[in-house]
């Protein structure tokens, strides 16, 4: 059994998707991040970096718990343990761990503030901020990652290594929030032909009807808890 420590956020639906792939018996055990649950000293000890999604393998290496936080080193032990989704194969190999630390890296983090800026900062509960250069900023930076995305799946059908992979596991929740981030799949036609096949499968299919698109207004303490300095007072 596996327990997943998860939140309605992409770097979350990346590891419940790969769990449903692989078909490993787990628990999701829900984190609210507006309630601050993510502070916990309990779960800091399985994620000191106070974000989701984390892990605990009560069936790791030598068969003892494991916990496991950051959701690319989650999906690397997940296909390691299993076999699955990362080509044995060395340049396949090094294809897919490319393409899913660009995501790492840069996709996920840049889209996030693109999140940030464009939806949650102008419903801060104290007062409405606006930057139009920070959101100009990352609406264009996230405009050229979606067209680096594109560029690479014109003459793939899968982002990289040749099939299906945890790189695409973890590109794809990002990409379903892509009128979050002011984006147009049809500028991007072959991200939106990849986007609709991956959006088919099975696994994916049981993570959507889960992991809801929300975003919420505010409440002063649930602001404070996700972008506030209370993280620091928490320790």
């Amino acid at each position: 059994m596996i327990d997943l420590y998860f939140a309605h956020t992409p770097n979350g639906q990346k590891v419940h998707i790969m769990l449903e792939e692989v078909g490993l018996p787990h628990k999701v055990i829900w984190i609210n991040i507006n309630k601050g649950e993510q502070f916990t000293p309990d779960f800091l000890k399985i994620s000191p970096n106070n974000k989701v999604p984390a892990i605990v393998d009560h069936d790791g290496p030598g068969g003892k718990p494991l916990p496991v936080f950051e959701s690319g080193a989650i999906l690397m032990y997940l296909a390691e343990k299993t076999g699955r989704f990362l080509p044995a194969d060395p340049a396949q190999r090094v294809d897919v761990m490319q393409w899913l630390f660009w995501q790492m890296g840069g996709f996920g983090p840049m889209l996030g503030q693109a999140h940030h800026f464009l939806a949650y900062a102008p419903m801060r509960p104290d007062g409405a901020v606006v930057l139009p250069y920070a959101q100009a900023r990352y609406r264009n930076e996230a405009a050229r990652l979606y067209g680096v995305l594109d560029t690479q799946l014109k003459d793939h059908e899968y982002v990289a290594g040749g099939d299906y992979s945890i790189a695409d596991m973890a590109i794809f929740p990002w990409c379903r929030l892509h009128e979050r981030q002011e984006q147009d799949l049809a500028d991007f036609p072959n991200v939106a032909r990849w986007y609709e096949q991956i959006a088919q499968r099975p696994a994916v299919i049981r993570d959507m009807e889960m992991s809801a698109d929300v975003v919420d207004g505010f409440s002063p303490d649930s602001w404070d808890a996700i972008f506030g300095e209370t993280q620091y007072k928490r320790r």
